[in-house]
Protein backbone atom coordinates (compact mmCIF):
# COMPACT_ATOMS: atom_id res chain seq x y z
CA UNK A 1 0.00 0.00 0.00
CA UNK A 2 1.56 3.33 -1.04
CA UNK A 3 2.39 5.87 1.65
CA UNK A 4 0.16 9.01 1.64
CA UNK A 5 1.80 12.04 0.13
CA UNK A 6 2.11 15.04 2.50
CA UNK A 7 0.03 18.00 1.39
CA UNK A 8 0.64 21.61 2.40
CA UNK A 9 -2.41 23.85 2.73
CA UNK A 10 -2.72 27.50 3.61
CA UNK A 11 -5.67 28.65 5.67
CA UNK A 12 -6.69 32.19 6.58
CA UNK A 13 -8.05 32.51 10.10
CA UNK A 14 -8.92 35.54 12.16
CA UNK A 15 -8.62 35.73 15.93
CA UNK A 16 -8.65 38.54 18.42
CA UNK A 17 -5.59 39.23 20.53
CA UNK A 18 -5.39 41.94 23.11
CA UNK A 19 -2.52 44.33 22.60
CA UNK A 20 -0.41 45.20 25.66
CA UNK A 21 -2.18 48.56 25.91
CA UNK A 22 -5.63 46.93 25.90
CA UNK A 23 -4.49 44.37 28.43
CA UNK A 24 -3.38 47.20 30.70
CA UNK A 25 -6.69 49.03 30.16
CA UNK A 26 -8.72 45.95 31.06
CA UNK A 27 -6.64 45.32 34.18
CA UNK A 28 -6.95 48.94 35.37
CA UNK A 29 -10.68 48.97 34.71
CA UNK A 30 -11.44 46.13 37.10
CA UNK A 31 -9.40 47.55 40.00
CA UNK A 32 -11.10 49.20 42.95
CA UNK A 33 -10.43 52.92 43.47
CA UNK A 34 -7.98 52.09 46.28
CA UNK A 35 -6.02 49.57 44.19
CA UNK A 36 -6.13 51.87 41.18
CA UNK A 37 -4.69 54.76 43.21
CA UNK A 38 -1.85 52.49 44.35
CA UNK A 39 -1.23 51.43 40.76
CA UNK A 40 -0.92 55.07 39.68
CA UNK A 41 1.43 55.84 42.58
CA UNK A 42 3.63 52.91 41.58
CA UNK A 43 3.75 54.14 37.98
CA UNK A 44 4.54 57.65 39.19
CA UNK A 45 7.48 56.34 41.21
CA UNK A 46 9.11 54.32 38.44
CA UNK A 47 8.35 56.34 35.31
CA UNK A 48 10.34 59.56 34.76
CA UNK A 49 7.79 60.83 32.23
CA UNK A 50 4.98 60.94 34.81
CA UNK A 51 4.77 63.69 37.42
CA UNK A 52 2.32 64.79 40.13
CA UNK A 53 -0.35 67.19 38.90
CA UNK A 54 0.00 70.02 41.41
CA UNK A 55 -2.98 71.86 39.95
CA UNK A 56 -5.31 69.15 41.25
CA UNK A 57 -4.12 69.73 44.82
CA UNK A 58 -5.76 73.17 44.95
CA UNK A 59 -8.91 73.47 47.06
CA UNK A 60 -12.02 72.57 45.13
CA UNK A 61 -15.35 74.35 45.10
CA UNK A 62 -17.98 73.64 47.70
CA UNK A 63 -20.01 71.07 45.70
CA UNK A 64 -16.86 69.17 44.78
CA UNK A 65 -15.66 69.23 48.38
CA UNK A 66 -18.90 67.60 49.42
CA UNK A 67 -18.49 64.97 46.76
CA UNK A 68 -15.02 63.95 47.85
CA UNK A 69 -16.06 62.97 51.34
CA UNK A 70 -15.56 59.43 52.47
CA UNK A 71 -18.69 57.49 53.34
CA UNK A 72 -19.49 54.73 55.76
CA UNK A 73 -23.03 53.41 55.55
CA UNK A 74 -25.09 50.38 56.41
CA UNK A 75 -24.41 47.58 53.94
CA UNK A 76 -27.13 47.06 51.37
CA UNK A 77 -27.83 43.45 50.41
CA UNK A 78 -27.37 42.53 46.77
CA UNK A 79 -28.05 39.44 44.73
CA UNK A 80 -24.35 38.78 44.15
CA UNK A 81 -22.60 40.33 47.11
CA UNK A 82 -23.51 43.14 49.51
CA UNK A 83 -21.37 46.25 49.52
CA UNK A 84 -19.59 46.05 52.80
CA UNK A 85 -19.33 49.76 53.49
CA UNK A 86 -18.32 49.75 57.10
CA UNK A 87 -16.80 46.34 57.76
CA UNK A 88 -14.72 45.85 60.88
CA UNK A 89 -11.55 43.86 60.55
CA UNK A 90 -12.32 41.66 63.56
CA UNK A 91 -14.45 38.75 62.40
CA UNK A 92 -17.23 37.40 64.59
CA UNK A 93 -15.92 34.70 66.88
CA UNK A 94 -18.50 31.87 66.99
CA UNK A 95 -17.35 31.06 70.51
CA UNK A 96 -18.54 34.46 71.69
CA UNK A 97 -22.17 33.85 70.74
CA UNK A 98 -22.48 37.52 69.83
CA UNK A 99 -25.99 37.09 68.39
CA UNK A 100 -27.36 36.49 71.89
CA UNK A 101 -26.92 40.14 72.89
CA UNK A 102 -26.10 43.51 71.47
CA UNK A 103 -22.49 44.60 72.22
CA UNK A 104 -22.06 48.31 72.62
CA UNK A 105 -18.49 49.11 71.55
CA UNK A 106 -17.32 52.60 72.37
CA UNK A 107 -15.77 54.64 69.60
CA UNK A 108 -13.18 57.22 70.65
CA UNK A 109 -12.39 60.45 68.91
CA UNK A 110 -9.74 60.28 66.22
CA UNK A 111 -9.27 64.02 65.69
CA UNK A 112 -5.62 64.65 64.86
CA UNK A 113 -3.68 67.09 66.94
CA UNK A 114 -1.70 69.86 65.32
CA UNK A 115 1.44 71.22 67.01
CA UNK A 116 1.25 74.73 68.40
CA UNK A 117 4.23 76.99 68.83
CA UNK A 118 2.66 79.98 70.60
CA UNK A 119 2.42 78.34 74.01
CA UNK A 120 -1.38 78.38 73.97
CA UNK A 121 -3.50 75.30 74.60
CA UNK A 122 -6.34 74.76 72.14
CA UNK A 123 -9.58 72.90 72.71
CA UNK A 124 -8.26 70.05 70.59
CA UNK A 125 -5.22 69.74 72.85
CA UNK A 126 -7.55 69.18 75.79
CA UNK A 127 -9.48 66.38 74.09
CA UNK A 128 -8.88 62.83 75.31
CA UNK A 129 -6.53 60.92 73.06
CA UNK A 130 -7.22 57.34 72.01
CA UNK A 131 -5.87 54.90 74.59
CA UNK A 132 -5.41 51.23 73.91
CA UNK A 133 -6.61 48.51 76.25
CA UNK A 134 -3.22 47.47 77.58
CA UNK A 135 -1.91 51.00 78.33
CA UNK A 136 -5.23 51.70 80.06
CA UNK A 137 -4.82 48.63 82.29
CA UNK A 138 -1.15 49.34 83.02
CA UNK A 139 -2.04 52.86 84.10
CA UNK A 140 -4.53 51.49 86.64
CA UNK A 141 -2.06 48.91 87.95
CA UNK A 142 0.59 51.58 88.45
CA UNK A 143 -1.61 53.13 91.13
CA UNK A 144 -1.76 49.88 93.13
CA UNK A 145 0.79 49.17 95.92
CA UNK A 146 2.29 45.98 94.45
CA UNK A 147 5.67 44.33 94.80
CA UNK A 148 7.93 44.12 91.78
CA UNK A 149 7.20 40.40 91.49
CA UNK A 150 3.43 40.88 91.58
CA UNK A 151 3.65 43.77 89.14
CA UNK A 152 5.58 41.56 86.72
CA UNK A 153 2.96 38.81 86.91
CA UNK A 154 0.08 41.22 86.43
CA UNK A 155 1.89 42.84 83.51
CA UNK A 156 2.36 39.41 81.93
CA UNK A 157 -1.40 38.79 82.13
CA UNK A 158 -2.22 42.21 80.70
CA UNK A 159 0.14 41.78 77.75
CA UNK A 160 -1.45 38.39 76.99
CA UNK A 161 -4.97 39.78 76.56
CA UNK A 162 -6.42 39.93 73.06
CA UNK A 163 -8.19 42.96 71.60
CA UNK A 164 -11.54 41.72 72.93
CA UNK A 165 -10.12 41.80 76.46
CA UNK A 166 -9.98 38.00 76.85
CA UNK A 167 -7.14 35.86 78.19
CA UNK A 168 -6.80 33.04 75.67
CA UNK A 169 -3.49 31.69 77.03
CA UNK A 170 -3.41 29.15 79.85
CA UNK A 171 -2.08 30.50 83.15
CA UNK A 172 0.47 27.68 83.38
CA UNK A 173 2.02 28.84 80.09
CA UNK A 174 2.21 32.41 81.37
CA UNK A 175 3.88 31.24 84.57
CA UNK A 176 6.60 29.53 82.54
CA UNK A 177 7.13 32.68 80.48
CA UNK A 178 7.76 34.86 83.53
CA UNK A 179 11.07 33.07 84.39
CA UNK A 180 11.18 34.38 87.95
CA UNK A 181 13.07 33.01 90.92
CA UNK A 182 11.64 31.27 92.85
CA UNK A 183 9.40 29.69 90.23
CA UNK A 184 5.91 31.10 89.90
CA UNK A 185 3.13 28.89 91.23
CA UNK A 186 -0.50 28.81 90.10
CA UNK A 187 -1.73 30.57 93.24
CA UNK A 188 0.30 33.63 92.27
CA UNK A 189 -0.95 33.52 88.70
CA UNK A 190 -4.58 33.28 89.84
CA UNK A 191 -3.99 36.24 92.14
CA UNK A 192 -2.56 38.24 89.22
CA UNK A 193 -5.56 37.32 87.07
CA UNK A 194 -8.00 38.39 89.80
CA UNK A 195 -6.23 41.75 89.99
CA UNK A 196 -6.61 42.24 86.24
CA UNK A 197 -10.27 41.25 86.42
CA UNK A 198 -10.84 43.94 89.05
CA UNK A 199 -9.81 46.67 86.61
CA UNK A 200 -11.88 48.75 84.23
CA UNK A 201 -13.50 47.99 81.83
CA UNK A 202 -15.57 45.48 83.79
CA UNK A 203 -15.29 41.99 82.33
CA UNK A 204 -11.70 42.29 81.15
CA UNK A 205 -9.40 39.31 81.75
CA UNK A 206 -12.14 36.70 81.31
CA UNK A 207 -11.30 33.32 79.83
CA UNK A 208 -14.74 32.68 78.37
CA UNK A 209 -17.89 34.55 77.45
CA UNK A 210 -19.67 33.18 80.51
CA UNK A 211 -16.90 34.40 82.83
CA UNK A 212 -16.90 37.80 81.12
CA UNK A 213 -20.63 38.21 81.69
CA UNK A 214 -20.45 36.94 85.27
CA UNK A 215 -17.80 39.56 86.06
CA UNK A 216 -20.30 42.23 85.01
CA UNK A 217 -23.24 40.97 87.11
CA UNK A 218 -22.42 43.11 90.20
CA UNK A 219 -23.68 46.04 88.10
CA UNK A 220 -27.23 44.59 88.39
CA UNK A 221 -28.79 46.16 91.47
CA UNK A 222 -31.84 43.87 91.71
CA UNK A 223 -30.63 40.88 93.73
CA UNK A 224 -33.27 38.47 92.42
CA UNK A 225 -32.62 39.46 88.81
CA UNK A 226 -28.87 39.16 89.39
CA UNK A 227 -29.28 35.63 90.76
CA UNK A 228 -31.46 34.54 87.83
CA UNK A 229 -29.05 35.96 85.21
CA UNK A 230 -26.16 34.20 86.93
CA UNK A 231 -28.06 30.90 86.82
CA UNK A 232 -28.76 31.31 83.11
CA UNK A 233 -25.17 32.25 82.27
CA UNK A 234 -23.60 29.46 84.34
CA UNK A 235 -25.72 26.60 83.08
CA UNK A 236 -27.77 27.49 80.02
CA UNK A 237 -25.65 29.48 77.57
CA UNK A 238 -26.89 27.31 74.68
CA UNK A 239 -30.52 28.27 75.20
CA UNK A 240 -29.53 31.88 75.86
CA UNK A 241 -27.78 32.07 72.47
CA UNK A 242 -30.90 30.59 70.80
CA UNK A 243 -33.16 32.93 72.78
CA UNK A 244 -35.28 29.92 73.67
CA UNK A 245 -37.33 31.51 76.44
CA UNK A 246 -39.77 28.62 76.68
CA UNK A 247 -37.01 26.04 77.23
CA UNK A 248 -35.30 28.24 79.83
CA UNK A 249 -38.58 28.72 81.67
CA UNK A 250 -39.12 24.95 81.82
CA UNK A 251 -35.56 24.21 82.95
CA UNK A 252 -35.49 26.87 85.64
CA UNK A 253 -39.16 26.54 86.64
CA UNK A 254 -39.76 30.24 86.16
CA UNK A 255 -42.36 32.38 84.45
CA UNK A 256 -41.52 33.24 80.82
CA UNK A 257 -41.76 36.94 81.66
CA UNK A 258 -39.01 36.54 84.29
CA UNK A 259 -36.78 34.74 81.81
CA UNK A 260 -37.42 37.41 79.18
CA UNK A 261 -36.42 40.16 81.64
CA UNK A 262 -33.23 38.31 82.56
CA UNK A 263 -32.31 37.74 78.91
CA UNK A 264 -32.90 41.40 78.10
CA UNK A 265 -30.60 42.39 80.95
CA UNK A 266 -27.90 39.99 79.78
CA UNK A 267 -28.04 41.50 76.31
CA UNK A 268 -27.09 44.84 77.79
CA UNK A 269 -23.82 43.37 79.08
CA UNK A 270 -20.72 43.71 76.93
CA UNK A 271 -19.18 40.42 75.71
CA UNK A 272 -16.17 42.31 74.30
CA UNK A 273 -15.03 44.78 76.97
CA UNK A 274 -11.73 45.40 75.18
CA UNK A 275 -13.58 47.20 72.40
CA UNK A 276 -14.30 50.08 74.76
CA UNK A 277 -10.62 51.12 74.55
CA UNK A 278 -9.35 52.08 71.14
CA UNK A 279 -11.57 52.39 68.11
CA UNK A 280 -12.23 49.39 65.88
CA UNK A 281 -10.43 49.13 62.55
CA UNK A 282 -13.16 50.33 60.18
CA UNK A 283 -12.61 50.34 56.47
CA UNK A 284 -14.28 53.31 54.84
CA UNK A 285 -15.22 53.47 51.20
CA UNK A 286 -14.61 56.47 49.00
CA UNK A 287 -17.32 56.43 46.31
CA UNK A 288 -16.25 56.56 42.69
CA UNK A 289 -19.39 58.41 41.60
CA UNK A 290 -21.52 61.02 43.35
CA UNK A 291 -25.19 61.43 42.39
CA UNK A 292 -27.21 64.64 42.63
CA UNK A 293 -30.65 65.65 41.48
CA UNK A 294 -30.42 68.71 39.25
CA UNK A 295 -33.64 70.15 37.81
CA UNK A 296 -35.57 66.89 38.26
CA UNK A 297 -32.77 64.91 36.64
CA UNK A 298 -30.44 62.49 38.41
CA UNK A 299 -26.89 63.27 37.33
CA UNK A 300 -23.74 61.25 38.02
CA UNK A 301 -20.37 62.96 38.48
CA UNK A 302 -16.94 61.53 39.19
CA UNK A 303 -15.72 61.98 42.73
CA UNK A 304 -12.66 64.28 42.63
CA UNK A 305 -11.18 62.34 45.57
CA UNK A 306 -10.53 59.29 43.37
CA UNK A 307 -9.08 61.17 40.40
CA UNK A 308 -5.34 60.47 40.09
CA UNK A 309 -3.11 63.51 40.53
CA UNK A 310 -0.70 62.61 37.75
CA UNK A 311 0.14 63.98 34.32
CA UNK A 312 2.62 63.50 31.50
CA UNK A 313 5.79 65.57 31.89
CA UNK A 314 5.68 67.35 28.55
CA UNK A 315 9.11 68.93 28.98
CA UNK A 316 10.85 65.58 29.44
CA UNK A 317 8.84 64.08 26.59
CA UNK A 318 9.86 66.90 24.23
CA UNK A 319 13.55 66.69 25.24
CA UNK A 320 13.50 62.96 24.62
CA UNK A 321 11.88 63.44 21.20
CA UNK A 322 14.58 65.93 20.18
CA UNK A 323 17.53 63.76 21.29
CA UNK A 324 16.17 60.29 20.71
CA UNK A 325 18.51 57.63 19.34
CA UNK A 326 18.94 53.87 19.50
CA UNK A 327 20.70 53.97 22.84
CA UNK A 328 17.56 55.15 24.66
CA UNK A 329 15.39 52.09 24.26
CA UNK A 330 14.49 51.93 27.95
CA UNK A 331 13.42 55.57 28.00
CA UNK A 332 11.31 55.00 24.89
CA UNK A 333 9.52 52.17 26.72
CA UNK A 334 8.92 54.45 29.71
CA UNK A 335 7.45 57.14 27.47
CA UNK A 336 5.17 54.62 25.79
CA UNK A 337 4.02 53.32 29.16
CA UNK A 338 3.37 56.87 30.39
CA UNK A 339 1.22 57.67 27.37
CA UNK A 340 -0.70 54.41 27.77
CA UNK A 341 -1.24 55.12 31.44
CA UNK A 342 -2.71 58.56 30.77
CA UNK A 343 -5.02 57.26 28.04
CA UNK A 344 -6.12 54.31 30.16
CA UNK A 345 -6.80 56.55 33.13
CA UNK A 346 -9.02 58.74 30.98
CA UNK A 347 -10.76 55.71 29.48
CA UNK A 348 -11.34 54.14 32.92
CA UNK A 349 -13.15 57.14 34.35
CA UNK A 350 -15.06 57.85 31.16
CA UNK A 351 -16.37 54.25 31.20
CA UNK A 352 -17.27 54.33 34.91
CA UNK A 353 -19.19 57.58 34.44
CA UNK A 354 -21.12 56.40 31.39
CA UNK A 355 -22.11 53.13 33.08
CA UNK A 356 -23.16 54.94 36.26
CA UNK A 357 -25.32 57.40 34.32
CA UNK A 358 -26.95 54.55 32.39
CA UNK A 359 -27.79 52.86 35.69
CA UNK A 360 -29.31 56.08 37.02
CA UNK A 361 -31.45 56.48 33.93
CA UNK A 362 -33.01 53.07 34.53
CA UNK A 363 -33.19 53.08 38.33
CA UNK A 364 -34.29 56.64 39.09
CA UNK A 365 -37.49 55.31 40.71
CA UNK A 366 -35.35 53.53 43.31
CA UNK A 367 -33.69 56.81 44.29
CA UNK A 368 -37.04 58.59 44.56
CA UNK A 369 -39.22 55.89 46.14
CA UNK A 370 -36.90 53.33 47.75
CA UNK A 371 -36.20 49.59 47.33
CA UNK A 372 -39.80 48.72 46.42
CA UNK A 373 -39.36 50.66 43.18
CA UNK A 374 -36.18 48.84 42.08
CA UNK A 375 -36.52 47.42 38.56
CA UNK A 376 -35.01 44.12 37.38
CA UNK A 377 -31.93 44.90 35.34
CA UNK A 378 -29.30 42.79 33.58
CA UNK A 379 -25.77 43.59 32.50
CA UNK A 380 -26.83 43.22 28.87
CA UNK A 381 -29.20 46.22 29.11
CA UNK A 382 -26.47 48.59 30.26
CA UNK A 383 -23.94 47.07 27.85
CA UNK A 384 -26.26 47.74 24.91
CA UNK A 385 -26.98 51.30 26.05
CA UNK A 386 -23.34 52.39 26.46
CA UNK A 387 -21.94 50.26 23.61
CA UNK A 388 -19.74 47.98 25.70
CA UNK A 389 -19.38 44.23 26.13
CA UNK A 390 -21.13 42.60 29.09
CA UNK A 391 -17.78 41.55 30.55
CA UNK A 392 -16.63 45.18 30.50
CA UNK A 393 -19.75 46.31 32.35
CA UNK A 394 -19.15 43.54 34.88
CA UNK A 395 -15.62 44.83 35.49
CA UNK A 396 -16.85 48.40 35.82
CA UNK A 397 -19.52 47.55 38.39
CA UNK A 398 -17.24 45.41 40.54
CA UNK A 399 -15.77 47.25 43.56
CA UNK A 400 -17.04 50.61 42.30
CA UNK A 401 -19.37 52.60 44.53
CA UNK A 402 -21.99 55.28 44.02
CA UNK A 403 -22.92 57.86 46.68
CA UNK A 404 -26.61 58.80 46.51
CA UNK A 405 -29.03 60.62 48.84
CA UNK A 406 -30.35 57.14 49.74
CA UNK A 407 -26.91 55.81 50.75
CA UNK A 408 -23.71 54.40 49.28
CA UNK A 409 -24.15 51.40 46.98
CA UNK A 410 -21.90 49.19 44.94
CA UNK A 411 -22.78 49.59 41.26
CA UNK A 412 -23.65 45.91 40.98
CA UNK A 413 -26.31 46.45 43.70
CA UNK A 414 -28.58 47.91 41.02
CA UNK A 415 -28.57 44.67 39.01
CA UNK A 416 -30.96 41.87 39.93
CA UNK A 417 -32.70 39.09 38.10
CA UNK A 418 -36.45 39.37 37.45
CA UNK A 419 -38.81 37.50 39.78
CA UNK A 420 -42.15 36.48 38.21
CA UNK A 421 -45.41 37.90 39.52
CA UNK A 422 -48.90 36.44 39.39
CA UNK A 423 -50.06 38.86 36.68
CA UNK A 424 -47.26 37.80 34.34
CA UNK A 425 -44.99 40.73 35.09
CA UNK A 426 -41.60 40.81 36.80
CA UNK A 427 -40.27 42.26 40.04
CA UNK A 428 -36.68 42.73 41.16
CA UNK A 429 -35.20 40.74 44.02
CA UNK A 430 -34.34 44.02 45.75
CA UNK A 431 -37.99 45.06 45.72
CA UNK A 432 -39.01 41.71 47.21
CA UNK A 433 -36.44 42.13 49.96
CA UNK A 434 -37.97 45.52 50.64
CA UNK A 435 -41.43 43.96 51.00
CA UNK A 436 -40.03 41.31 53.37
CA UNK A 437 -38.28 43.99 55.42
CA UNK A 438 -41.54 45.95 55.76
CA UNK A 439 -43.33 42.80 56.91
CA UNK A 440 -40.71 42.04 59.54
CA UNK A 441 -40.65 45.64 60.78
CA UNK A 442 -44.42 45.51 61.33
CA UNK A 443 -44.62 42.01 62.83
CA UNK A 444 -45.92 41.26 66.31
CA UNK A 445 -42.87 40.50 68.52
CA UNK A 446 -44.96 38.01 70.52
CA UNK A 447 -45.95 36.15 67.33
CA UNK A 448 -43.23 36.90 64.76
CA UNK A 449 -43.54 35.76 61.17
CA UNK A 450 -41.93 32.52 60.07
CA UNK A 451 -40.27 32.30 56.65
CA UNK A 452 -43.12 30.07 55.45
CA UNK A 453 -45.72 32.62 56.57
CA UNK A 454 -43.81 35.40 54.80
CA UNK A 455 -43.78 33.32 51.61
CA UNK A 456 -47.57 32.83 51.92
CA UNK A 457 -48.15 36.56 52.41
CA UNK A 458 -45.97 37.35 49.40
CA UNK A 459 -48.03 34.91 47.34
CA UNK A 460 -51.24 36.72 48.35
CA UNK A 461 -49.62 39.90 46.99
CA UNK A 462 -48.90 38.17 43.68
CA UNK A 463 -45.21 37.52 44.35
CA UNK A 464 -44.15 33.90 43.89
CA UNK A 465 -41.21 33.37 46.25
CA UNK A 466 -40.12 30.04 47.69
CA UNK A 467 -39.67 29.67 51.45
CA UNK A 468 -35.93 28.95 51.04
CA UNK A 469 -35.59 32.16 49.02
CA UNK A 470 -37.26 34.09 51.84
CA UNK A 471 -34.76 32.52 54.24
CA UNK A 472 -31.86 33.57 52.02
CA UNK A 473 -33.11 37.16 51.78
CA UNK A 474 -33.72 37.34 55.53
CA UNK A 475 -30.18 36.14 56.21
CA UNK A 476 -28.79 38.68 53.72
CA UNK A 477 -30.52 41.39 55.74
CA UNK A 478 -28.98 39.88 58.92
CA UNK A 479 -32.36 39.34 60.55
CA UNK A 480 -32.49 36.44 63.09
CA UNK A 481 -34.78 33.44 62.69
CA UNK A 482 -38.32 33.48 64.05
CA UNK A 483 -37.47 31.81 67.37
CA UNK A 484 -34.78 34.34 68.12
CA UNK A 485 -37.14 37.25 67.38
CA UNK A 486 -39.98 35.95 69.54
CA UNK A 487 -40.67 37.92 72.73
CA UNK A 488 -42.85 36.89 75.64
CA UNK A 489 -45.96 39.02 76.09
Amino acid sequence: MPMPTPVLRQEHRQHQALTPRLQQAVRLLQLSSLDFAQEVRDALGRNPFLEPDEAQDEPSSAPEADASSTHAADPQPTEASPPSVADTSSAEDPALGADAWDPNPWSASTTPRSPRHDGDVSTIDLMAADEGLRPHLHRQINTRPLSDRDRTLVGCVIESLDDDGYLRTDLSELAALCELEPAVDMAEMNMALKLVQSLEPVGVGARSVAECLLLQLPEIEDEALRALTAEIIEGHMDKLAQHDVAALARRLVREPAEIEAACDRIRRLNPRPGWQLGSADIRYITPDVVVRKIKDQWVAALNPAIMPKVRLNQRYAELFRQHRDGRHGELAAHLQEARWTMRNVEQRFSTILSVAQAILNRQRQFLEHGPLAMKPMALREIADEVGLHESTVSRVTNNKYMATPAGVFELKFFFSRPMPTANGGACSATAIRGVIKDMLDAEDPVQPLSDAEIARRLARQGLTVARRTVTKYRQLMKIPAVEQRRRVG
